[in-house]
């Protein structure tokens, strides 16, 4: 056997190792609870509603009796007062028991001064209690993660929140 063809089958494996280690630290559940979490707040700065659907499970619940549906139609009767969009998370931590995972940290928000963008900072920065997403893997793929809950115990919606 050629000397070239034997280096060159151990330059390849050597690649296809590193890669492999690469995507076992880039699939880790809490590395993947994290980087889907930074997605969804991207998604939703940028008021990209089909992308923040598909972060969403078909059987989410939340604290506020959101259901998938009427979430998403909340955020977009909400979100299109809001411009200039920024939130920051804060203490983020994130952990992963089999096939949950839950993503926790303090979010305030900003933007464009207007009568939503204060009433919704007004609601959402001063909370002292984190915010809590729950997150649920759907199937053996590493990335298949959905959103099932919200909560944060702290935040009441206004009694004429639509």
């Amino acid at each position: 056997m050629p000397g070239w063809f034997r280096e060159g089958f151990y330059v390849g494996l050597s690649v296809a190792l590193l890669a492999a280690l690469f995507l076992l630290w880039l699939w880790r559940p809490e590395r993947q609870v994290r980087y889907h979490t930074e997605n969804l707040l991207h998604a939703i700065e940028h008021k990209s509603w089909s992308r923040v659907g598909d972060f969403i499970a078909d059987d989410y619940q939340d604290q506020w009796s959101n259901d998938r549906a009427r979430l998403l139609e909340r955020m977009r009767e909400v979100f299109r007062y809001l411009r200039g969009l920024k939130i920051e998370a804060g203490d983020v931590t994130a952990a992963a028991e089999g096939p949950r995972g839950y993503w926790t940290a303090k979010i305030k928000i900003d933007g464009e001064p207007n009568e939503v963008m204060d009433a919704v900072k007004e609601q959402v920065n001063p909370l002292s209690t984190p915010f809590e997403l729950e997150w649920r893997r759907l199937s053996a793929k590493p990335w298949d993660w959905k959103l099932v809950r919200v909560s944060n115990p702290n935040l009441q919606l206004p009694a004429d929140f639509p």
